[in-house]
Order: C-alpha cells, then sequence, then structure tokens
C-alpha cells in the first residue's frame, strides 16, 4: 500500500477551531462520501493541540510553525491511483475536492506528498 500525506495549514482567517470544524464535519464526510471514486482505502485526520509541548518542541529545535493538521489516505498502490486519477469520475471530483479544501486549507503553505510505510 501506498499513502498520500497532505500536512495542511488554514487560511488566514480562520481559527484552528474553525479550520478543524470544517475539516471534520464538512470535508471529511464529503471526502468519506466519495472514498470509493478515488479508490481510498483508509481516510485518516490528526487535529494538532494547541498545547506547550508543541512550543516546547518547536522551541528546542529550532523549527518551524507545526501545522494545523495532517491527512492520510491510503491506497492499494501507485498504479491504482494513477488509474482512478486517469477517470472521468475523478477528474471531476478532483475539481470540487480541491474547491472544498479552498474553503479552510491554504495550499500555499501547505503539502502533499505519497509515501511507503516502514515500520520498525
Amino acid at each position: 500500500m501506498i499513502k498520500l500525506v497532505m500536512c495542511l495549514c488554514r487560511r488566514s482567517d480562520l481559527s484552528r477551531a474553525e479550520f478543524q470544524d470544517y475539516w471534520q464535519n464538512q470535508h471529511g464526510p464529503f471526502f468519506q462520501r466519495n472514498a470509493e471514486t478515488m479508490r481510498s482505502k483508509k481516510y485518516v485526520q490528526s487535529h494538532t493541540l494547541d498545547s506547550p509541548l508543541n512550543d516546547g518542541m518547536r522551541e528546542s529545535r529550532g523549527m518551524l510553525p507545526e501545522y494545523d493538521g495532517v491527512a492520510e489516505v491510503w491506497f492499494d498502490s501507485e498504479e491504482d491511483l494513477m488509474e482512478a486519477m486517469g477517470s472521468t469520475e475523478m477528474q471531476q471530483l478532483s475539481a470540487a475536492l480541491l474547491k472544498d479544501e479552498g474553503k479552510f486549507v491554504d495550499h500555499s503553505k501547505s503539502c502533499a506528498f505519497i509515501v511507503r510505510e516502514r515500520e520498525f
């Protein structure tokens, strides 16, 4: 299996709570309703906590500010994902997903990439 990881920053006009509320209660269900078209096998949202632990880790290591959340989507293979992305249904859905993400995500400060997990 492969996984799409998206590290998300919220739009500047939204609080973290507003971002996470929309992501969980609007975008998440929208994504799940269309999971079959995308051929996704699992979808997980990790919501960043407002915690002094995050501040301490960032400051002690000289790191950039944390993302507002991380989305993970699993697929059977790169080939399966590419095949799904090439379908007419997925091309239409991609436009709708991007439009919905624009309601809460600042894409210019976010990133996405494909990974393969390695367990130890």
